[in-house]
């Protein structure tokens, strides 16, 4: 018997045609099912990873792609129906193959993408590839348009989409040579201020009602960075007249704060 990683030939699986005529021929909930089951999904794992060989080198990982083809071997096995057809080859590989293109539609995206936009891509995919033997170039939007049949903007928004297919790496090095930066690298960190957001913006509008000297005061002192004495000096005012408005704007924009 040929080992798992050596494709059969047609004849080679013809022999377990009569234990699918047999498994046919047992009613739900018989025995002998579970074990005829079993035995047409055993023998017919090579046809599953010869498969996913096929699909291997695409992004997604051969273990991956090989549970995916044999969860599709055993929906063929499971829907396969003699009575309606001759040979179970001719359904369970499109059967398979369809697992695993589903995979790929489902899972090898690196942003979540809607269905329409993934169907949309790899129409376009297609249409490029025509296209492209057809020219002798890569196809402009508006001609992938018209031979698709569809508007240009839609397009336009299919090969967006198909960016968010394989995300890049942030190790990635963005130049040549060694000691290059990388993707992250020119990526701009977090601002330590970002939390403080929220709190100008609930403040803000506070402080736009004080009278305008106090107005003045508030901003010499928390946005300028000016000490108690130097407002003092341009208010002409004392440094302790300074210090008890400050203590009173401050209470004020608590109690309001906490209203």
């Amino acid at each position: 018997m040929p080992g798992p990683g050596r494709r059969r030939k047609n004849n080679d699986y013809s022999r377990y045609r009569p234990l699918f005529d047999e498994l046919a021929g047992l009613p739900v909930g018989h025995p002998g099912r579970r074990r005829l089951r079993e035995q047409l999904i055993l023998a017919h794992l090579p046809l599953a990873e010869h498969i996913a060989a096929r699909f291997t080198g695409r992004g997604q990982p051969r273990d991956d792609l090989v549970q995916v083809a044999r969860i599709g071997l055993v929906k063929a096995v499971d829907r396969f129906e003699p009575a309606q057809r001759s040979d179970f080859l001719s359904f369970a590989v499109p059967t398979v193959m369809g697992e695993v293109r589903r995979f790929f539609r489902d899972t090898g995206w690196s942003m979540r993408v809607p269905r329409g936009l993934k169907d949309l891509s790899a129409q376009l995919t297609k249409g490029t590839r025509q296209l492209a033997q057809a020219l002798g170039r890569a196809p402009t939007p508006s001609e992938l348009a018209g031979h698709l049949g569809i508007d240009v903007e839609t397009v336009r928004e299919g090969l967006l989409a198909a960016n968010a297919y394989e995300a890049s790496s942030l190790d990635r090095p963005t130049g040549k040579g060694d000691g290059t930066t990388t993707v992250a690298d020119s990526m701009g960190g977090l601002d330590a201020r970002i939390e403080l957001v929220d709190d100008h913006e609930t403040v803000a509008p506070l402080l736009r009602r004080l009278p305008e000297r106090e107005q003045a005061i508030v901003t010499m002192r928390f946005f300028d960075g000016m000490s108690q004495s130097q407002i003092a000096a341009r208010v002409g005012v004392s440094q302790m007249q300074v210090s008890r408005l400050l203590g009173k704007i401050l209470r004020e924009l608590r109690e309001q704060l906490a209203e």
